[in-house]
This record gives C-alpha cells, structure tokens and sequence, in this order.
C-alpha cells in the first residue's frame, strides 16, 4: 500500500474512531442517511457523487488525492441536520472515471467540473466548504461562477502564487518517502499530543484500494503549477466577494496556518478561525466543534441576502 493510499485508509479509521470518541454529552441520535454512491456524466467525466440530508444545498470539495468517503460522518451527519449535502469524487479518483482522458488537469478544470455537477443536479447557488486542495477548486469556482457560490468555507487554504508558504522540508520528505511508517505519517496530519491516544486501529480492516499513480501525478503537477508565480489566485481575490471563513488549526504543519493571514487582507468580506492544536486533519480532532463553527457562519446574517 503505498503512502496516499495509507494516508486515506488512516483517514478513514480516524474518522471511525472519533464517531466513538467524540458522542456529543447530550446522546442526540443524528439521522441523516449518506445515499449510495450516485453516477452522472458530465462531459469526460463519469462523476460519482452522494447526498446527505435536505434543504439548502452545501457543496463539499475535496483536498489532494482524497475521496469523497474520508469526509468525517460526524461532521456531514451534523451539517445534513441543516443542510442538503453534495459530496463528490475529484475526476479520475474513488468512484469518478475519466472517459476521454487527454486533459491536463488544473484547479480551473477541478471548478469546472464542480460547476457541471451543479448544473447537472438542478443547483442554481450553493454554500461551498473545501480542504486543503479542495479549497484551491473553490476560490476558482466563486472567481468563474460567481453566481452558484454562497457562502465559503476554506479550511487549511493557501491562495498558491509564490507568496505561500510552503510546508517544511521535512513534510515534503515524509509525504514522499514510500518507507515512512504509518506513525510518520500520521504525524503530518495531527499534532504528536493527540496522536497520544489508545490504538484502534487493530479493530479496523488493514486494507484500502490504492490510488490511481496517474491521477495523483496528474493532480500533483496541478498544485505544483498552483504554486508558481500567477498560478494561483492572489491577484484575483480583490474581486472575491463572497463571505468567507478561513478555518485553520495553529499546529498545521500540511498547510501552514499563517497562509491564512496572508488571504485575510485580500478577501473584504472574510474572517479567520484558528483553532488550537489543530492540525492539517482538525474536522477529525474535533468534529463537533468543526460543524458548530461552520453552521455558526452559515446562519449569520451580516448585512447581505443569503438565498437560503
């Protein structure tokens, strides 16, 4: 199993492990049902996508090789109380096939792709969450379709350019050494304090399918090119008016949290939460207070119509 695949199979126990280790003290029941995996074809793409939950729709955008089942069931069970839930599958990952396989991928093609699927499921305007790479796909879908975004949840954002500030060497080490022990790399995504836990992971299935090595070299060349100079969007989001919340944990070390300083000045009409001792994986430490936030920002109201 090589290094994504066991960061997402880690993911995925992690969020397992929570459901038992963080119940809420009250032992509110939440009964949301994720749907089964759902298919539609949108221009190359077989995009496979799920929902959870009724009402204003909440689109989720999903980070750097991830698949749409590493989202925490706490935190989508939480939001679906309030809102309808679309997640998806980034082209060429988990369930989404690539039909006509020639395009270069980019964070504009990522968007478009989201915008389709949007289109494709009768969803005029939506309240957008990202993380990590998933929030590179949605700056560029509130830029070029300004008028399907809402409001915007960017968690553990950088705005790519060459003004980012990069993870460590050492990061970038662990991410690429194939020998890295699971410990390793668990380390990139939670501080060493939390990860001072019991170990689960025995009760789980040590196994995950591994990624496509073309599509995570394919998505690796569209975030490399993220981060050079004109590659992203800092010279864009003066015209970035949507309301805005950049979530970070101060102990991110994946994507360093004083990005989200350098976003806050060029977005108007955004605010900062940092939580701390949250790492790159923070709506697993926390996933109560992750969507209590989130639904927190949603429901404000600070002077501008929201169609929801």
């Amino acid at each position: 199993m090589n290094n994504i695949s066991r960061l997402l199979f880690f993911l995925i126990i992690t969020q397992l492990l929570l459901i038992s280790c963080n119940k809420k003290d009250d032992n509110t029941v939440v009964s949301p049902q994720i749907s089964e995996v759902q298919y539609i074809v949108i221009g190359d793409v077989n995009m496979a996508y799920r929902t959870v939950g009724v009402g204003y729709p909440l689109l989720l955008c999903m980070g750097f090789t991830g698949v749409m089942d590493i989202w925490p069931e706490v935190v989508l069970y939480e939001l679906a109380n309030h809102y309808k839930v679309i997640i998806f599958e980034n082209r060429g990952m988990g369930y989404s096939t690539i039909i006509n396989d020639t395009t270069a991928f980019s964070m504009k093609l990522f968007a478009q792709d989201a915008a389709n699927l949007m289109n494709a499921l009768d969803i005029s305007i939506a309240h957008v969450m990202a993380w990590s790479m998933g929030t590179y796909i949605a700056q560029e879908l509130a830029l070029n379709y300004p008028e399907k975004v809402n409001k915007v949840i960017l968690y553990a954002a950088d705005c790519g350019d060459d003004i980012t500030i990069q993870p460590d060497s050492a990061v970038m080490a662990i991410l690429s050494d194939p020998n890295a022990s699971d410990t390793v790399i668990l380390s990139v995504l939670f501080p060493e304090n939390w990860l001072e836990r019991p170990d689960a992971l025995a009760y789980f299935p040590q196994d995950f399918p591994e990624a496509d090595s073309n599509i995570v070299k394919r998505q690796d060349i569209a975030c490399r090119n993220w981060f050079t100079e004109g590659g992203g969007t800092t010279d864009r989001l003066g015209s970035f008016n949507k309301q805005t919340l950049l979530i970070t944990g101060d102990q991110d070390i994946c994507t360093p949290w004083k990005n989200t300083l350098i976003m806050k000045p060029l977005i108007e009409n955004s605010e900062i939460l940092i939580l701390p001792g949250g790492g790159h994986g923070l709506m697993y430490q926390y996933p109560y207070d992750f969507s209590n936030h989130v639904l927190t920002f949603l429901k404000e109201d600070k002077g501008k119509p929201l169609n929801q």
